[in-house]
């Protein structure tokens, strides 16, 4: 009875979890030290490539702004880091057949009712990418990557793209100086 009870909670948890709307990745470079990192701005000539409307390319950028500053970076006209969107879109096709039961005989066409049945659903789905480049070096440090379903509600856009942001940016994690960590895990045992 708890392996029952047990498999069930972990079935139910593992459901939750994949049902996740934004699915992120991100990759990073091992020898970048981000704690050198503090001001950000946006690299112009990357976000005008971007295939979106102006409109959607103001909403992730303010959405990138409000993260960003939560995690301590600041606007900058001299950056430390160089901040670029890149986007895809594709048709998400899903077809769902239910080869129900019916009445009838044998296989084929017959004159009886059956509940035997297709259905094909597209959803437009996007891909974002948000890259993180050295000012300085003007080599790639961090790139973040977003996928999910789109919509077309102007009302939710917002949310979403506030979403899709949030989710992406927080695969950042600042590595700190080593020597940074040690003395702070020295300081909380004293």
């Amino acid at each position: 009875m708890k392996t029952f009870k047990f498999l069930s909670v972990l079935f139910l948890v593992a459901t939750l979890a994949s049902c996740s709307s934004v699915r992120v990745n991100a990759d990073y470079d091992k020898k970048a030290n981000f704690e050198n990192y503090k001001s950000y701005a946006y690299l112009k000539s990357g976000v005008d490539k971007a295939e979106i409307s102006d409109l959607d390319k103001k909403r992730i950028l303010y959405a990138i702004d409000d993260v960003m500053a939560t995690k301590g970076f600041t606007k900058s006209e001299n950056p430390d880091v160089l901040v670029t969107i890149f986007t895809k879109e594709r048709e998400r096709v899903d077809v769902y057949n239910n080869a129900g039961f019916g009445w009838g005989w044998g296989w084929g066409w017959n004159p009886w009712w059956g509940m035997n049945y297709t259905s094909v659903t597209t959803t437009p789905e996007g891909t974002l990418f948000i890259d993180i480049i050295d000012a300085k070096t003007k080599e790639l440090i961090w790139q973040g990557e977003g996928s999910g379903y789109l919509t077309k509600n102007v009302d939710k856009k917002d949310e979403r793209i506030k979403e899709f942001v949030a989710k992406i940016l927080a695969q950042i994690h600042l590595r700190k100086n080593k020597k940074t960590s040690i003395w702070r895990f020295f300081t909380l045992i004293i």
